[in-house]
């Protein structure tokens, strides 16, 4: 009679049981949280630190550029290690032993952390704009009633009659513009700019009108008169082919500056989701070997 050994080897994750599920809401919820609340916590921390580098008195304070791209730099690492640390605890949580679970549990630490994010920030936006809202209405308030008083005020004092006639007498006068008065020459000289700024050009009889208007605002001959619109024309024109310019370039510059900052935002989401793929494949429970013998 002999006796006869057999030896069986299984393989069980690290901490049995595992979970049945292969997903974890708990576990990425805990994940996404512990992300948020780290990179937070970090946020904070560089904001004291880069306050202290702030010295009024001994005008030592770095530049505006240093302080911009310091302060990009650790929003970035901070934000990236909360996110690991986050994928890390999620997939340690989870009880997984697969390294593409693992990899999942990361994924969806890093898209809930982004929404929490998301809705904090919008929330914080949300109130300051009511806030403001708030105080501007006050303010409006205030000066609806500063208004309303100082026009009640001045009511007794101003005849509707009076006004008309005021309008009348300046928008209707002679048609010599020698005899007319200054604010009937202003009116239709304002009129005349008004046509040329509008349609582009004006027509023979409208330009020799300006001519005389000028002429005899300025107290000029009619040559000099028509020369010195043809200078302001020629200066209007130079003014708003600049401002155009400077438009252009102005936009330019925003779309340049807007382009930049979205393929930066786009860099940060997919160095996050590398983060907390990477936390998470590295809290992956290991598998331990367990051997058992039977006579």
């Amino acid at each position: 009679m002999s006796d006869t050994m057999s030896t069986t080897r299984a393989a069980v994750p690290e901490g049995s049981p595992v979970l049945r599920h292969r997903i974890s809401w708990g576990a990425i919820l805990a994940g996404a949280l512990v992300a948020v609340v780290i990179g937070a916590s970090l946020n904070i921390l560089g904001a004291g630190i880069g306050l202290t580098a702030v010295d009024a008195q001994a005008h030592d304070t770095p530049s505006g550029s240093t302080m911009g791209i310091a302060s990009a730099v650790w929003l970035l690492f901070s934000n990236l290690l909360g996110l690991a640390i986050g994928g890390y605890v999620a997939a340690r949580l989870s009880g997984t032993t697969d390294r593409g679970d693992a990899t999942l549990h990361g994924a969806a630490v890093w898209a809930t952390a982004f929404l929490v994010s998301a809705l904090l920030l919008s929330s914080l936006v949300s109130g300051a704009a009511n806030t403001a809202g708030s105080a501007l209405s006050g303010v409006m308030s205030g000066v609806s009633s500063a208004a309303g008083t100082a026009v009640r005020a001045a009511a007794p004092q101003v005849d509707p009659s009076q006004l008309a006639e005021r309008a009348r007498v300046a928008l209707s006068g002679p048609a010599d513009p020698a005899r007319m008065t200054p604010e009937q020459r202003a009116a239709e000289m304002t009129e005349l700019l008004g046509k040329r700024v509008t349609g582009g050009e004006l027509s023979g009889d409208d330009r020799t009108r300006l001519n005389r208007l000028v002429a005899a605002e300025a107290g000029i001959p009619e040559q000099e008169a028509a020369a010195r619109v043809q200078a302001y024309e020629a200066e209007a024109q130079r003014v708003a082919q600049e401002a155009e310019r400077r438009a252009r370039e102005a936009a330019d510059a925003s779309a340049k500056a807007a382009s930049i900052t979205a393929f930066s935002v786009f860099a940060a989401l997919l160095l996050g989701a590398i983060a907390a793929i990477i936390g998470a494949r590295t809290g992956t429970r290991d598998m331990v070997y367990l051997a058992s013998r039977r006579t």
